[in-house]
């Protein structure tokens, strides 16, 4: 029985190795090839966005919720964090951004945990209220970003070698680990996942676990808007948009139920990996966008009939 466990938990990093692996001996010849240290560089920026979001998609997971807002809500922070950097500089336009974040985060947990919604409705919901603010705010215009050290700082520039935006992800990860295997935050998340009413008997604050979630996706999910408005010099109604999938799928390829109950905060960042090196790929071999659309459709139902079928073992 521990010989099966042990197999199932390493299914994501041996898939992970065996796409490198592929990847590299079939793109070889293309541009500087797959394996080409200024592609695996281009992978990590593209993907470190999402692997910080899929940290907080794990907790959400693992407390048996749902958040279909991420996207929006990514693109919503960008635009506050620019407006409030043009008009009052560096600091006001992170703490403005994180703070739309936390709001965010409070609204889905408020709908969730003590109006009883499902957390499926209120997160459509709140999706549609974010993306009609993101359209709004700007009338669907750009917001510039010229402050160099706030692109630096802030997704765009490196330290040393390494690019700025690996760093943040690389602390939203320790974090995470902390939040979850060490701290008495992640074992009520887990419980509240995996038995409701035992978490409920036994004293946890489930409505308070499921708001401390929920504020939790948001904030990453704000973190995440304002690495890409540094990475791509302003704020723009649609970044981030389509990143609410990849980010489900990153979480649930690496480990982490549907149902909720249990979670793997590694394997979100493999998750999150795999589906960067994926979409890298298939750029490579010359699909269209649409093309690449149905591809990562398929991986995403793949990744949940797997999730499915391991709850049931």
């Amino acid at each position: 029985m521990k010989k099966k466990f042990d197999i199932q938990k390493s299914i994501i990093y041996i898939a992970f190795i065996a796409l490198f692996v592929i990847f590299s001996i079939t793109l070889r010849n293309v541009g500087a090839g797959f394996a080409s240290i200024s592609n695996i560089m281009n992978i990590l920026r593209q993907t470190c966005l999402v692997a910080i979001m899929a940290v907080g998609m794990t907790f959400v997971l693992g407390a048996a919720l749902i958040d279909l807002s991420t996207g929006p809500l990514v693109a919503c922070t960008s635009l506050v964090c620019g407006l409030f950097l043009q008009q009052y500089g560096l600091i006001a336009g992170v703490i403005a951004g994180l703070l739309f974040g936390v709001l965010a985060g409070v609204l889905n947990g408020f709908l969730i945990a003590y109006l009883k919604m499902p957390p499926f409705i209120a997160t459509l919901g709140t999706q549609t209220v974010f993306t009609g603010v993101a359209r709004t705010i700007t009338n669907l215009q750009s917001v510039p970003i010229t402050n160099k050290t706030f692109i630096n700082i802030f997704g765009g520039g490196n330290i040393g070698v390494v690019p700025s935006v690996l760093i943040w992800m690389l602390g939203v990860f320790i974090i995470g680990v902390l939040l979850m295997y060490k701290m008495p935050f992640g074992r009520k998340v887990l419980a509240v996942g995996g038995n409701t009413t035992s978490a409920k008997y036994s004293g946890i604050n489930i409505a308070k676990v499921q708001m401390n979630v929920m504020i939790l996706m948001s904030v990453l999910c704000a973190l995440a808007g304002i690495l890409w408005a540094g990475r791509f010099g302003g704020g723009r109604y649609t970044l981030g948009e389509d990143s609410g999938t990849s980010v489900i799928a990153a979480s649930v390829l690496g480990g982490t139920f549907m149902m909720g109950g249990k979670v793997s905060v590694y394997g979100a960042i493999v998750g999150a990996l795999m589906m960067g090196m994926l979409d890298n790929a298939l750029v490579m071999y010359g699909l269209s966008v649409y093309q690449q659309t149905i591809v990562r459709g398929i991986v995403i139902i793949i990744a949940v009939a797997v999730s499915t079928v391991r709850e049931d073992d």
